[in-house]
């Protein structure tokens, strides 16, 4: 192992020794970018090898993250292991230059202009050595040197059933019973949102017989037609940017339309827009739970314009899924979610601007197949699947939570 890492430094400094000693913070790594043309494709072939030896650690590790690069990392290669992010004591250490240089390797021409640019760049990538294995990136700069983060994307579909959601609910998710509306899954990063969505997305591919468009950046998992023709359009590669995949999925004959996230006002208001033509829509929003998404929806809208966006919301949002990953009493991490949909009352709540009525109203709505965070923390406390301090330190809702668990409602 010592000597394969001797033999990557010796590569990295061979064209590391050329930067002119006056650049200094991102103009090191635009001259780097630079220079690699000019690398012979065997040498560039072996140093993205040996990147993929540290992902394919990950595995070994149970890992879900890995970083590497900037100042933060401290020249150590850092991954997250059932939620703990901390660095891989038999890894090995690069300098600043050495890591930049292994980051812009993996990169595309395009994609090194886009992060030197733009400076922040988010790609997918694809293991050169299994096509199967994907991987969801981050490239940026921290303190004037590059930094990379890679989050694994599960090849395997997780079953419908695993998300152990209400009969209601699931005919809600499903183009067969419901052709229209706008569902949400939100969560904090790591949540597994992403995985949720693709899960539905498969429910879908296996009983109906339709067309879906997913516009991302980057894209995750890779869909393979079964019952549906699903399409995959990256923004950067395949599409300029969201708005643009959206009003031109409108023309592309879709029945379910699934937009990667909604990150701000614009990917909002095309969202509400696509759900208004009458499509089933289907995001993620970084949100901790069904009241903070509507809000959150709303408050991104300029004052004026958000009696107007509560009344279209009211009328297209049919479902939010809101879910953390928790850790269990084995160590390992379980799914704890909220799940709302809109029934008449909660959708005048959106309307009226009561949101905070519609806490009640899930807590309240077993029958719907609805049920807050709280809830569904203390069922797993009941299973013991995760401690009582656990329950209490996830919830949204503390006081309620502490009164489920002493049974006193």
């Amino acid at each position: 192992m010592e000597t394969s890492i001797d033999h990557i430094k010796s590569i990295l400094d061979r064209y590391l020794q050329e930067i002119p000693a006056q650049l200094a913070g991102p103009d090191r790594s635009e001259f780097l970018a630079g220079k690699l043309p000019s690398m012979e494709p065997e040498t560039r072939l072996e140093l993205r090898k040996y990147v993929e030896s540290f992902l394919n650690q990950m595995s070994t590790l149970s890992a879900s993250d890995i970083d590497f690069g900037g100042h933060g990392c401290d020249g150590k290669i850092w991954y997250r292991i059932h939620g703990v992010k901390k660095p891989w004591e038999r890894g090995p250490d690069f300098t600043f230059d050495q890591y930049t240089l292994l980051i812009l390797n993996m990169l595309s021409d395009r994609q090194i202009d886009m992060l030197v640019r733009e400076k922040s760049l988010d790609f997918s990538y694809t293991s050169l050595q299994n096509e199967n294995e994907r991987y969801r990136a981050s490239s940026y700069f921290d303190l004037d040197h590059l930094a990379l983060n890679m989050r694994k994307i599960e090849a395997e579909i997780r079953p419908f059933s695993g998300l152990n959601l209400h009969a209601n609910i699931a005919r809600q998710l499903s183009l067969n019973h419901l052709k229209f509306g706008l569902t949400l899954v939100t969560g904090i990063t790591g949540s597994g949102k992403s995985s949720t969505l693709d899960t539905i997305i498969d429910a879908n591919n296996q009983t109906v017989n339709a067309h879906i468009v997913i516009i991302s950046s980057p894209l995750e998992l890779i869909h393979q037609t079964k019952k549906c023709i699903i399409r995959h359009r990256e923004v950067g590669r395949d599409v300029a940017s969201f708005r643009d995949g959206i009003v031109q999925a409108m023309r592309q004959d879709p029945d379910i339309i699934v937009i990667g996230e909604l990150r701000d006002s614009a990917s909002i208001r095309n969202a509400l827009e696509v759900t208004d033509s009458g499509h089933k829509v289907f995001s993620t929003l970084h949100t901790a739970s069904a009241m903070e998404s509507i809000d959150r929806i709303v408050g991104e809208t300029a004052q004026e314009e958000q009696d107007r966006v509560r009344m279209r919301l009211a009328d297209v949002l049919t479902c939010v899924i809101s879910q953390k990953l928790v850790k269990t009493t084995t160590g390992k991490r379980a799914l704890a979610k909220e799940v709302m949909i809109t029934t008449p009352p909660i959708m005048a709540a959106i309307r009226n601007n009561n949101v905070s009525e519609i806490y009640q109203m899930m807590h309240e709505g077993a029958q719907y197949g609805m049920h807050t965070l709280e809830q569904d923390l203390y069922r797993l406390v009941e299973l013991e699947t995760i401690s009582r301090d656990e329950a209490i330190s996830q919830a949204n809702n503390k006081s309620r939570m502490l009164q489920l668990l002493n049974k006193t409602v």
